[in-house]
């Protein structure tokens, strides 16, 4: 039997992205600016992020092929699904939910630069 988070790390990221978007445009924002986030957190290129896209990897693999992790991702805090973003231990879980608090600032209509912690 899967644990809850193996079961999340099973998640293809091509499934979960179009949510991310689509997210992003009821609220008025762009499938650009998920891109933007996308990138800023992983270092992925748009060439990059792309390939990953239409390469059907798992969540999990996404992450763990970042070629850069942000390292101001440590400024990300707050609450996604009840849970505190910095109290996560486990590596891959606790980038998931960046990523998911990220869109949520997005959604929230957050500036870019507050968004990237910049």
């Amino acid at each position: 039997m899967k644990t809850p988070a193996a079961r999340v790390y099973a998640i293809r990221l091509a499934g979960v992205y179009p949510m991310y978007v689509q997210k992003a445009e009821r609220k008025g924002r762009t499938q650009g600016d998920v891109d933007t986030i996308m990138k800023w957190l992983t270092g992925h290129t748009a060439a990059s992020l792309r390939k990953a896209l239409a390469s059907d990897i798992d969540l999990e693999t996404f992450y763990a092929k970042a070629p850069r992790y942000q390292p101001k991702a440590e400024l990300i805090t707050g609450v996604v699904c009840g849970v505190r973003v910095e109290d996560i231990k486990d590596v891959t879980m606790q980038r998931i939910r960046q990523l998911d608090k990220l869109i949520d600032e997005l959604a929230k209509g957050k500036a870019m630069e507050r968004i990237l912690r910049t």
